[in-house]
């Protein structure tokens, strides 16, 4: 099953996985799944902007009443895939991680508390694999990584140990790292949000936001390029994860 993980994870790796010369710093953002509703705008901000992502997949309910990994999205992971941007594991039902109820065990709870199941190791690596098979279904010269994401970023000692055992570090997000899109637009508004994240993005951040969030009523999709060019504007370049990722 390791094997099969990081099949085509490390060869052939984009240009952008490597910072430029003339960076004075470098952001490395990644996207999870999630709506979806703005992932053509966010997509084509990103191109407009030179910018390569890591993309976390999970099998997530979209605004269009499909799912994420359905075959009605295999367009546009292609062209993400084309683009330049490399894959990553978020798991496939984006349940939560929550206890480590033996050893080599860890509870799976579905969001909301309806529904859970404990995994072995066995069951981890095949929730963890599922995404990225079903990836390879749809695109198969996408450039895959090995590292996952938890749900939330939120792991157990065992979930860490086990996912290690087949393949995959965990890449969470850095201490300025989350951009806030999952958060309430009228408590948090975009330009509050866009000014914090041009002041407080540091060298070497690794940054979290998704393809929209059903909640936020303004979506931070609105402000992501005045973001991204105020870092630019700071000297930031922005590349894809390396491949042991990063701390």
């Amino acid at each position: 099953m390791r094997r099969r993980l990081l099949l085509g994870g490390l060869a052939g790796l984009p240009a952008a996985a490597h910072a430029q010369p003339a960076c004075r710093g470098t952001v490395y953002l990644t996207i999870d799944t999630g709506w979806s509703r703005e992932a053509e705008e966010i997509a084509a901000i990103l191109r407009r902007r030179g910018v390569r992502a890591t993309l976390f997949l999970a099998d997530e309910p979209t605004w269009r009443g499909d799912r994420t990994l359905d075959e009605s999205w295999a367009p546009f992971w292609r062209a993400r895939a084309a683009e330049g941007h490399v894959f990553a594991s978020h798991t496939w039902r984006h349940w939560y991680f929550r206890g480590d109820p033996a050893p080599s065990q860890v509870r799976y709870v579905k969001s909301g508390g309806q529904g859970s199941e404990v995994l072995d190791g066995r069951a981890l690596c095949a929730e963890l694999e599922r995404p990225i098979t079903r990836l390879r279904q749809m695109v198969p010269d996408a450039q895959v990584l090995p590292l996952w994401r938890a749900p939330g970023g939120i792991t157990t000692p065992n979930a860490i140990a086990m996912a290690a055992a087949c393949g995959l570090r965990h890449q969470g997000w850095t201490a300025h790292g989350f951009w806030g899109d999952e958060l309430d637009s009228a408590k948090h508004p975009n330009a509050a949000l866009a000014r914090r994240a041009i002041a407080d993005t540091r060298d070497g951040e690794v940054v979290v936001m998704h393809w929209g969030i059903r909640s936020r009523r303004d979506p931070f999709a609105h402000v992501l390029e005045e973001v991204i060019t105020g870092l630019q504007a700071r000297g930031f370049c922005f590349a894809t994860l390396p491949p042991q990722g990063k701390a």
